[in-house]
């Protein structure tokens, strides 16, 4: 009987890591946070900078949420698993679990408890996270591209594809306006006329008041893949909005808000319609 139960226990450890190896070699690139949840600061005792180190050594292609991503995982973030790295509770041990999570937040992968009795947190952590990396580095991971991932990727809803278009229509309008403002300007100032009192009347002849100015904005922000877009956090991190994807690539619909977050340029923007005034403005937003 005891023979019995060691094949069967043999058996099922080799379907387990078999699963967990096709699984994990269907995903191009990791994706590593800045920091970890239960850590005050980004790159605490640099355990965010050691998880992407580890996972480059085993084969794998990590980036740091921050950092500018490849074409091909930008056009498709299923490409790529997302890293977390919790701490379980424990009195005399420090123990670390590795979580890889899809672009659904499904988890796909998760690691063998790491642990240390170490009571320096520098120190702790640091045995911990390559202790819970021993049961990945036994996959042997190799890249191989998946059909079955490529097909994750969202559709945006009819509503969503109207709106946007909508939106896309407004911006041109409102470009278009812009330029005549300029052209009669321009026409006032070459004839020399004495009619400068009269300037703002023609003006407003050719387009309503609005205002369409750049605003530079300094704060990061980041963009975490939900479905059917991404919601868009500050360093707090607090939800700013809710970006929903359309057919048209950099451009989304901000949930809510008669606004769309579209990239120009090499530039993202916001542009708002507040009722009459329209807004555009600079994001330092990082996909």
């Amino acid at each position: 009987m005891k023979n019995v139960i060691l094949v069967f226990s043999l058996i099922l450890g080799c379907l387990t890591f078999s699963n967990a190896q096709s699984s994990l070699n269907d995903y191009k690139y990791i994706i590593v946070p800045n920091k970890y949840d239960f850590l005050k600061e980004a790159d605490k005792f640099q355990l965010n900078s050691l998880t992407k180190f580890l996972f480059n050594k085993n084969g794998f292609i990590s980036l740091l949420e921050d950092e500018n991503y490849p074409e091909d995982l930008v056009n498709n973030s299923c490409l790529s698993l997302k890293v977390d790295v919790e701490k379980l509770n424990s009195l005399l041990k420090t123990k670390l679990v590795i979580v890889l999570k899809n672009c659904k937040n499904n988890i796909v992968f998760t690691s063998e408890i790491g642990e240390t009795r170490e009571k320096e947190y520098r120190k702790a952590y640091n045995l911990a996270l390559r202790d819970a990396f021993k049961s990945i580095e036994t996959i042997n991971y190799s890249y191989k591209p998946s059909k079955n991932i490529a097909s994750q990727v969202s559709k945006p809803s009819a509503e969503s594809n109207q709106e946007i278009e909508k939106l896309k229509e407004e911006i041109k309008s409102l470009k278009e306006k812009e330029s005549s403002k300029v052209e009669v300007a321009t026409k006032v100032e070459d004839k020399k006329v004495e009619i400068e009192d009269k300037v703002e009347e023609i003006v407003e002849t050719v387009a309503p008041k609005q205002e369409f100015k750049t605003v530079k904005v300094s704060n990061v922000l980041y963009a975490q893949e939900i479905d059917n877009g991404f919601q868009v956090v500050d360093s707090t991190p607090k939800v700013v909005m809710i970006l929903l994807s359309t057919p048209k690539q950099d451009a989304f619909i901000v949930k809510g808000r008669d606004a769309i977050v579209y990239k120009e340029d090499g530039f993202w923007y916001l542009s708002e319609n507040n009722g009459g005034t329209t807004t555009t403005n600079t994001l330092n937003i990082k996909f």
